[in-house]
């Protein structure tokens, strides 16, 4: 079948698609590693994969196999029965979080690994305790607990009323978190690093800090690592740099290397609340995404991908660091492995344009900061094409801004 030409597409998506995303006039038919292809055969740097789905880089070739293999066999099959395949990945997960204390639950997405975090916390708290603490810019889904949790208002607007039980508090502020809690309190709610909220990095003694009140409190600390899980920042999981475990975790993104699957780790004298009719998810876990999420882990074992996310991630600071040297408008470097921040004096949005244009993709949230989340396959040949194409791009805002000033 020939592959329909981007105005085709986008005259199709128009008609027939409701348009609750801000797309832009590109129709992407392949991707390959950090590359990805439009319908019009141009090639871009995918430093932003997915939203930060695509971990491994488009259609690994391990992950490819391993679904070719499952969809042979096995697609789906409903939670009546036990599957391999999630029996498999439930250990291998446990055994790289909190080992032989940890059980999964399997979903689809974030937003519904959240949803289960948010509903065990509420069974924890036996209808007595059912308040959730978690953090201004954060975010956590849009389904509604889970966009409740998220503490952003622009996220709320037009979905009033939300779930009770839900308070904000500034990121890394411990006084602001102890003053939110009360006797109702069953839960801390947060990211590691806040992605959407601008790779805003955890302190390390606040973190101390807050798992101590959980402890002393009798509260739930629930770590989303729906961004910072399966690798991302050099470990598999965000929370493991600061020598403290959460209760649960919540994951997706990365986790399936492109195939839709979500889900919660909690240790086990959590978890054993999620008794059978509590909670459930249709195709959660199915055979056909496990497969996938267990090629995801064995490939980044195999390719020793974790030391390489934290080189990489070095590389791409410090040359980001040169490039800072050069062009006043750029401010902090927020990076841990391959989540990476770049605050900036001016708004985001046209370099980003700009960047794309120029066969670049990356992201701006919160106005002001780049985000580039580029898979842990990145190449160092590859940050340098990436960091010339930012170069140029810095270059031509900085001679507009000069332009503007000495017109004004």
């Amino acid at each position: 079948m020939t592959t329909p030409g981007t105005r085709e597409i986008i005259d199709q998506f128009s008609k027939y698609v409701i348009g609750n995303y801000f797309r832009l006039p590109i129709a992407i038919v392949k991707g390959e590693g950090s590359y990805m292809w439009d319908a019009d055969g141009k090639q871009y740097l995918d430093f932003f994969p997915g939203w930060a789905v695509s971990g491994l880089g488009h259609c690994h070739p391990k992950v490819v196999e391993a679904i070719r293999r499952q969809a042979g066999e096995l697609i789906h099959i409903d939670n009546t029965f036990h599957n391999a395949q999630q029996g498999r990945l439930a250990q291998m997960l446990a055994e790289r979080s909190f080992a032989e204390r940890a059980r999964c639950f399997f979903c689809n997405s974030g937003a519904e690994a959240a949803e289960a975090a948010i509903k065990l916390a509420r069974l924890a708290g036996q209808s007595q305790r059912y308040k959730i603490v978690t953090m201004e810019k954060s975010f956590h889904g849009r389904t509604f607990g889970a966009m409740t949790a998220t503490g952003q208002s622009k996220t709320h607007a037009g979905f009033q009323p939300l779930v009770p039980g839900f308070s904000y508090v500034p990121f890394n502020d411990f006084s602001a978190l102890e003053k939110a809690i009360d006797d109702q309190t069953i839960a801390v709610m947060m990211e590691p690093i806040q992605g959407e909220g601008g790779i805003n990095i955890l302190d390390a003694e606040y973190i101390r800090q807050v798992r101590r009140l959980c402890d002393d409190r009798k509260m739930l600390l629930i770590f989303d690592e729906v961004q910072t899980g399966m690798g991302r920042t050099g470990k598999w999981f965000g929370y493991q740099h600061f020598q403290i475990e959460p209760d649960v975790i919540t994951l997706a993104k990365a986790l399936g290397g492109g195939v839709s699957i979500g889900a919660m780790i909690a240790k086990d004298d959590v978890a054993r609340l999620m008794a059978p009719g509590t909670h459930a998810s249709t195709f959660g876990g199915n055979p056909l995404a496990c497969a996938a999420a267990i090629a995801v882990i064995e490939a980044i074992e195999e390719g020793d991908l974790l030391a390489a996310t934290v080189e990489k991630g070095d590389i791409l600071r410090r040359k980001l660091e040169q490039l800072r040297e050069k062009y006043p408008m750029i401010g902090e470097i927020r990076q841990l492995g391959l989540m990476i921040g770049v605050e900036l004096s001016v708004a985001g949005a046209e370099l980003v344009t700009a960047a794309l244009e120029k066969g670049l993709r990356i992201n701006c949230t919160q106005n002001t900061i780049l985000r580039m989340t580029p898979p842990m396959t990145v190449t160092e040949d590859q940050i340098d094409k990436a960091i010339a194409i930012l170069e140029d791009v810095f270059e031509e805002c900085q001679s507009k801004l000069a332009t503007s000033q000495a017109q004004g």
